[in-house]
């Protein structure tokens, strides 16, 4: 966060509770569920979560939420990760703590024992249905049951069972003992424990008993001694239940903060919608280009700068807003403005010969980013034969074409002004070669005053031309706001999100590219190397356009 902007309501209180006393430092966590990859609302929260920490003189612990082994797995682990370090790539900034919930897995039981042993859980045999009927509705209290009242002798021995694997997963559940009539459903006696004969990634088959969210989470944060547990909205009916088992258990007093979560035009941030995507083939995998993952988003050619430029725009609010995915490639526009590498590449050709032209091959050099000073130079070799794209020639051109036609100068960039002098055709009428002549002394750099040329064209030379494959990836769906849209939300995905150029033709220099790379293609967009790219076959993905073209074409 820049020093020039107002706080947001959370460094305000982050900033009060220093200034009393409160608290000699700050400690925050970052708590994913390892059951998918990250996206880019986690982004915001992690940027959040330690830009708080760094920002204040404290520090952030990673703790995964491993409750559910189900869902969970290794690969998600790692992934989650990698995300977070490139993510905060040159921020001197990262976690204290590599902590999992399952690192607390006894001493959560220790909790739930203390929470029977003062009469406030209880081991309940009702099934799922029941207990849902018996939770009542918002506007109706709901009922005890029978087992409510089981002693507290008896609910220790139901609950050491449950443990040791005498029941089957459903067969019985701890729950809180709170009040089954409150306005607040979530403290309607929740379920604080149930049974998951399942192997677990961390812990195996050492348990078959696992905490819920809203029981780990809380005694999580105050084991850590986490100060300010930051949550998004969606949390806020959780947070009395949060208060009430550290209360209840008279520990570390952990407070529970909430923010708007991000959401964004054209995507979706549910795990769910995210995996079925996936699972069904939709996309190719969770680092797909085209999915809102950190990981597809890295894979795509997003730079952690960009993003978390992106997440500084839009800050913390207190309340839900759709942000416009514009604004996310305006970020990533503006950085990689700043920090890619021009090169030519023609994704269409038409050959041009340049019959006066009889020096061979000769290298001209061309400056790598006009917007770094630093930049360099490189070699861009030049010949008589050439590539052109298509659509910068017209036979027959309007006015003001400033292009390639007959009779017509253009500059070629960082080479020589030519005029096409003649087209040639086969015999189903189709171009395939424009004959030009060059002007000697017109070389980028040299004095052409007396010469009246608008349009400058990218080009390759064909002897030295590099084969490779270009994916231009767009926008995942055509509907702006997905999750209010009627329908199943795959109905809305983008037929045209992915289109690919089997064969493009780029200057050599690109054969030697690299995955940290970035690249913009002279009028074309911003590219990077993709990960199945190999010496054999060069692979890039488009980033983003140079310009902001969807709305104006999508209206």
């Amino acid at each position: 966060m820049s020093e020039e902007k107002s706080l947001n309501f959370i460094e305000e209180i982050v900033e009060a509770d220093l200034a009393s006393g409160k608290h000699s430092s700050i400690l925050t966590r970052f708590p994913p569920e390892p059951n998918g990859y990250l996206h880019i609302g986690h982004a915001k929260s992690i940027c959040l979560n330690f830009g708080l920490a760094k920002k204040y003189g404290g520090a952030t612990n990673l703790r995964f939420d491993d409750t559910n082994p189900v869902t969970e797995d290794t690969e998600y682990v790692d992934s989650i990760k990698e995300d977070i370090k490139w993510l905060l790539e040159g921020t001197g900034n990262g976690w204290k703590q590599e902590l999992y919930a399952s690192d607390y897995f006894e001493q959560l039981y220790g909790f739930a024992v203390d929470l029977i042993n003062k009469g406030l859980a209880y081991v309940d045999d009702s099934t799922s249905e029941e207990i849902a009927t018996q939770k009542g509705t918002p506007t109706q209290p709901g009922v005890n049951n029978k087992y409510r009242d089981r002693t507290v002798e008896e609910n220790l021995q139901l609950f050491a069972d449950m443990r040791a694997g005498k029941y089957k997963d459903g067969e019985k559940v701890l729950r809180a003992k709170i009040d089954m009539a409150s306005t607040n459903m979530l403290l309607r006696d929740p379920i604080i424990y149930r049974i998951k004969h399942a192997h677990h990634h961390r812990t195996g088959d050492a348990w078959c008993i696992y905490p819920m969210y809203d029981f780990a989470h809380g005694q999580s944060d105050s084991i850590e001694k986490i100060t300010h547990s930051i949550c998004t909205l969606e949390f806020i009916p959780h947070r009395p239940m949060y208060d009430w088992c550290i209360e209840q258990l008279g520990i570390y007093p952990s407070k529970q903060y909430e923010f708007a979560r991000l959401n964004m035009t054209y995507t979706v941030m549910s795990k769910r919608k995210l995996l079925q995507l996936v699972n069904e083939g939709h996309v190719t995998s969770w680092d797909d280009p085209r999915m809102p993952t950190i990981s597809g988003m890295r894979r795509r050619g997003f730079t952690p700068d960009s993003l978390r430029e992106f997440c500084d725009k839009i800050g913390i609010a207190k309340r839900e807003n759709l942000i416009d995915f514009s604004l996310l490639e305006f970020c990533v526009r503006e950085h990689l403005n700043k920090i890619a590498q021009r090169r030519m590449v023609v994704f269409d050709p038409l050959k041009v010969v340049i019959t006066n032209y009889d020096l061979g091959e000769e290298n001209l050099l061309s400056e790598n980013n006009p917007e770094d000073e630093n930049g360099g130079e490189r070699n861009v070799p030049f010949s008589k034969e050439i590539y052109i794209e298509k659509d910068d020639f017209m036979e027959v051109a309007p006015k003001k074409y400033f292009r390639l036609a007959p009779g017509q100068m253009v500059r070629l960039k960082s080479a020589y002004i030519i005029q096409c002098d003649e087209v040639i055709k086969d015999a189903e009428g189709n171009i395939i070669q424009l004959n030009c002549s060059y002007i000697p002394n017109s070389k980028s750099g040299s004095d052409t005053s007396g010469i009246n040329v608008k349009g400058t064209l990218h080009w390759v030379n064909v002897a030295t031309a590099v084969p490779m494959e270009v994916r231009l990836y767009d926008r995942l769906f055509t509907e702006e706001n997905v999750g209010a849209a009627e329908g199943d939300f795959k109905e809305y995905i983008n037929k045209d999100s992915l289109q690919v150029l089997p064969v493009a033709y780029a200057e050599p220099s690109l054969a030697e590219a690299t995955l940290n790379e970035r690249y913009q293609f002279i009028r074309k967009g911003y590219f990077c190397l993709d990960k199945e790219s190999t010496k054999e076959k060069l692979v890039f993905n488009r980033t983003v356009t140079l310009k902001d073209t969807w709305a104006k074409v999508n209206k």
